[in-house]
């Protein structure tokens, strides 16, 4: 049991670490405004990567970097590089707000998956806390007289692959740093966008925007490292529900941003998601035969 000190110190880390990746977030979406999706994270990953070898080496785990050559730890980064080329692109179509309260669905979506796939059974409570939801989804989606948002769409993919990925997370061996899992994941999703990058017209590189993508790359390897620390002697029960301020800022800087506000509809399903969400972490955490339980560490 963690002291009421170390717990603090955890939401302090946490809270930190959403609003470090949503300035990431804020930085891509303005860099989208002039580069292509594919350019922009292949940019940004030069910056990233160098930023990933400082922090291997800064905690002495050089020495484990053999380990990013196992296939799960491969795998996990590929699917994450499907993350990061879907949520760009989608990034650069919808308001910071909606699209991180869809992706916030994250947690849900592990639910259903862990279900699907005989890792967990769930009684009826989390059941209708999935189904709330996804309700909050639809709200924000909305579909129109011509069909579903393309973009909207695209971002619930996104958060469809960050559940699998955070699934698979958990069978990654815990001889493997979080560094490295997370420098390997850096480098495959370069190669992965400079790949898609082929099929797009690339801008010129000397502007102001690619300064946006290094502080963009210092701001995430940042909120990665306030990740571990928050997760490290403390109560991830009690921690893990912090993740839901990145909405908050989201919200709060696409206004002060862009201007944008979210309509009603759209606030209501904000608030479902995040109300689900955090109602199945509780469940998770407090019934002993769930498989589901928040891992010690924290996906890199």
């Amino acid at each position: 049991m963690a002291s009421a000190a170390d717990n603090r110190r955890g939401i302090v880390a946490m809270v930190s670490a959403m609003a470090l990746f949503i300035g990431n977030d804020t930085l891509m979406k303005l860099a989208r405004e002039v580069y292509p999706a594919g350019q922009a994270i292949a940019l940004r990953t030069v910056f990233a990567v160098m930023a990933g070898l400082a922090m291997v080496f800064l905690l002495k785990e050089g020495g484990k970097l053999g380990l990013a050559l196992r296939p799960i730890v491969l795998l996990r980064g590929l699917i994450e590089s499907a993350v990061a080329l879907s949520f760009i692109w989608a990034l650069g179509l919808l308001p910071l707000g909606n699209i991180t309260a869809i992706l916030m669905t994250s947690p849900l979506i592990i639910v259903v998956l862990a279900v699907l796939l005989r890792i967990e059974r769930i009684g009826w409570r989390r059941t209708l806390a999935v189904a709330v939801g996804f309700l909050g989804v639809l709200l924000i989606v909305r579909p129109e007289a011509d069909g579903f948002n393309l973009a909207a769409i695209v971002a619930l993919i996104s958060a469809i692959l960050v559940g699998w990925r955070d699934l698979l997370t958990r069978s990654i061996g815990s001889d493997v740093p979080s560094t490295v899992i997370s420098l390997t994941t850096t480098v495959l999703v370069g190669l992965v966008s400079i790949g898609y990058g082929l099929f797009e017209v690339w801008q010129p590189f000397w502007r102001i925007e690619t300064l946006y993508l290094a502080g963009a790359a210092v701001l995430v390897s940042t909120g990665s490292l306030c990740i571990v620390s928050a997760f490290r002697n403390t109560d991830i029960g009690v921690i893990s529900g912090y993740r839901y301020s990145i909405v908050v800022f989201a919200v709060v800087i696409g206004y002060v941003v862009w201007g944008e506000v979210p309509d009603a509809l759209a606030i209501v399903g904000i608030a479902l998601i995040v109300g689900s969400g955090l109602y199945t972490m509780h469940r998770q955490r407090v019934r002993s035969d769930s498989n589901l339980k928040l891992p010690g560490g924290p996906p890199a």
